[in-house]
C-alpha cells in the first residue's frame, strides 16, 4: 500500500496555503485532521521552498515547527521538511522520525539519530532554482544525482532512505512531465521513491479553469489526484499531498486493484 504523507506548512508564504496554519494550535489541529483523513505521515515544514522563496533564520524556523512536532509526534509519524541541520536535529529530538531533506545533504543527521531520510533533487537554491532548470537529459541526471546521494547515505549508516525527483524544484513543466513519465526508472533503481505533485503550478496550467486561465492552487485537487494515482501505478512508495482524503481513498482503491489476480472478464 502506498504511504500517504500529508503536508503541514507552518509558514506565512507557502505557495498553496501560506499563513493558514502559522498559528501553532491551528497547525496542530490540522495535523490531527490530516491523520484522521488517512495520512500515514504528517510532514511539518517551517520554511517555504517555493520558487523565489527567501530563506528563514533557523531560530524562526525552530519556533514555528517544534511545538507542532512535539504535539503530533505521539499521535502520528512526523517528518520534518527542512534543509537546515540544526532544525533537523532539534525536530528529531522532539519526536520526528523522518528528515524530508530538500537539500539532499542532511544524511548525517539521519545516521546519527536513526531517523529516516528523504533525498530530494533541487536544481539550486529556491531563490534562483528556476533559472537553473537546464538539463541535457532531466531523467538521467536527476536519477544519477539521487542514486549517488542514497548510496552515500546508506554507506554512512542510514537504514531508511527515499529518493524524490523534486517535481517543480528547478524544473519546467516539460521536465516535470518527463520525470512523471519515467517514474518506473526511479522505481527500478531499487530505492524507495517519494513523489510530490500536489497543487503544483504546472498542474494549474495543464488543467486550466473554465476561463482558460491557470487553475489556482485550491482548484488543482483533481489534477493532483490524477498524477498521484499515476505515480502509485508506477510503484512509488510515498505520495506527498495537501489534500489527504481523496488521495488516501485513491491509494486504497489502487491497492485493491493491484491485488486482483489475473484479468477480470467484462
Amino acid at each position: 500500500m502506498t504511504v500517504v504523507m500529508g503536508v503541514l506548512n507552518v509558514t506565512p508564504d507557502s505557495f498553496s496555503d501560506g499563513g493558514r496554519w502559522l498559528d501553532p494550535e491551528l497547525a496542530i489541529a490540522h495535523g490531527r485532521r490530516l491523520a484522521q483523513e488517512g495520512a500515514d505521515v504528517v510532514d511539518v515544514g517551517g520554511e517555504s521552498t517555493r520558487p523565489g522563496a527567501l530563506p528563514v533564520p533557523a531560530e524562526e524556523e525552530l519556533r514555528r515547527v517544534l511545538p507542532v512536532v512535539e504535539a503530533l509526534a505521539s499521535e502520528v509519524t512526523v517528518s520534518i521538511d527542512t534543509r537546515k541541520e540544526s532544525v533537523a536535529r532539534a525536530a528529531v529530538a522532539a519526536g520526528a522520525r523522518i528528515v524530508n531533506d530538500v537539500s539532499a545533504s542532511l544524511w548525517q543527521v539521519a545516521s546519527d539519530t536513526g531517523s529516516g531520510w528523504v533525498a530530494m533533487h533541487m536544481a539550486a537554491d529556491p531563490t534562483v532554482m528556476q533559472q537553473h532548470a537546464v538539463y541535457a537529459d532531466v531523467v538521467s541526471e536527476v536519477l544519477a544525482f539521487l542514486v549517488d546521494r542514497a548510496e552515500t547515505a546508506r554507506s554512512g549508516g542510514v537504514d531508511q532512505v527515499w529518493i524524490d525527483p523534486g517535481i517543480g524544484f528547478g524544473k519546467t513543466a516539460a521536465h516535470n512531465l518527463a520525470l512523471l513519465r519515467h517514474l518506473d526508472r526511479f522505481v527500478a533503481s531499487g530505492w524507495p521513491v517519494l513523489i510530490g505533485t500536489s497543487r503544483k503550478s504546472f498542474l494549474g496550467a495543464l488543467a486550466p479553469g473554465p476561463d482558460g486561465a491557470p487553475a489556482p492552487p485550491e482548484d488543482r485537487i483533481e489534477s493532483t489526484v490524477a498524477t498521484t494515482v499515476w505515480a502509485m501505478t508506477r510503484g512509488v512508495d510515498v505520495v506527498r499531498v495537501h489534500d489527504v482524503r481523496p488521495v488516501a481513498e485513491a491509494a486504497i482503491l489502487a491497492g485493491v486493484a493491484a491485488a486482483i489476480p489475473g484479468e477480470v472478464s467484462p
